[in-house]
């Protein structure tokens, strides 16, 4: 389906509200970021209170281009320029060694800083329209699903942001990959679209005796970044990841109480049940979608069926054990 157009003249006003200190909301391949000039600590402080972010949580700043990006770096790792080769513009974030005019209100007070360039067309149109850096956390309150089409912008944050354009559904539906290059060896600190195996083989892992996940400089700390409180991506309801073995048992005992989502055919004492995907990538694309749908149900309780311990279903797995904490 194609991706709707953003009508005459609305990527200019979305730049100039950018300019302005205004808040808007724009598709990313991965989810529906909420953007702010990262060059203002006034813009970024609204976008803070807005989401209800805490102040130490980092946000990542999103640009048009790689050049652009590493102009916010300090130092940029050869890791960092290899992974950017290969994939930027796409679901990738890097954390590198922040350079002097990025400021705290950006980073947590940290010294360093997570730069992504996304390949959605209307996010790539934004970018450049605007020219600079744009910090932009997922467009929803803080902790909650996140949105994957312009209507959950909307229900989530209504007359909060200035404008949402609208670029249709989010075509990865999870959020970025991020590598944190500032410690040696890159590391994966969050599963996304892009997968540790990938990230391996583009760094050539065996020419550089290093790959994600490997031990960098153990002195440092693990950088805090986006996504990594235990509790996140969390619909209202309560929620609980239920091993499929268990599945049967624990619909025994709560009925029609209960909204489920699992890869088998829906199950008559269960009034809300939707069905997903086994493919992970299909499944990541539907997944925050379904949570909210089911989230407005009315249920008690959602049960949501783990999928496989697997490498491919990595960063889904990250989402749901994130999501049902409850």
């Amino acid at each position: 389906m194609a991706e709707p157009a953003p009508a005459a003249g609305e990527l200019e006003r979305a730049a100039q509200l950018l300019r302005a200190g205004g808040l808007v909301a724009f598709p990313t391949e991965t989810v529906y970021g909420l953007g702010a000039d990262a060059s203002s600590a006034a813009a970024v402080a609204r976008l803070y209170a807005v989401k209800g972010r805490p102040a130490d949580h980092p946000v990542i700043v999103h640009f048009a281009d790689a050049a652009r990006a590493f102009a916010w770096a300090r130092e940029v790792p050869e890791s960092a320029r290899r992974l950017a080769a290969r994939f930027w513009p796409g679901p990738l974030t890097l954390i590198v060694r922040r350079a002097a005019q990025v400021g705290d209100f950006l980073t947590g007070g940290q010294d360093s800083v997570g730069l992504r360039v996304p390949s959605h067309p209307l996010a790539q149109a934004l970018l450049a329209a605007f020219g600079g850096g744009v910090a932009a956390p997922s467009a929803n309150r803080y902790g909650r699903v996140s949105p994957t089409r312009a209507q959950h912008v909307r229900d989530d944050l209504g007359s909060d942001v200035d404008l949402v354009l609208d670029g249709g559904p989010c075509e990865v539906g999870i959020e970025s990959t991020i590598v944190d290059c500032t410690r040696g060896a890159p590391v994966v600190l969050r599963p996304g679209g892009i997968s540790a195996a990938q990230i391996a083989q583009a760094l050539d892992a065996a020419r550089d005796q290093a790959a994600p996940g490997a031990p960098g400089n153990n002195a440092a700390p693990v950088p805090r970044v986006s996504g990594s409180h235990a509790a996140h991506y969390a619909p209202l309801t309560p929620a609980r990841l239920v091993a499929p073995h268990a599945l049967d048992a624990q619909i025994a005992l709560l009925g029609a109480q209960a909204g489920v989502l699992a890869f088998s055919r829906p199950d008559e004492r269960v009034d809300f049940w939707l069905r997903m995907p086994r493919d992970p990538a299909a499944y990541a694309q539907r997944l925050y979608g379904a949570l909210r749908e089911l989230d407005a149900a009315g249920c008690a309780v959602l049960l949501v069926e783990a999928p496989p311990e697997a490498p491919e279903w990595q960063a889904v797995l990250d989402r749901l054990r994130r999501a049902c904490r409850d």
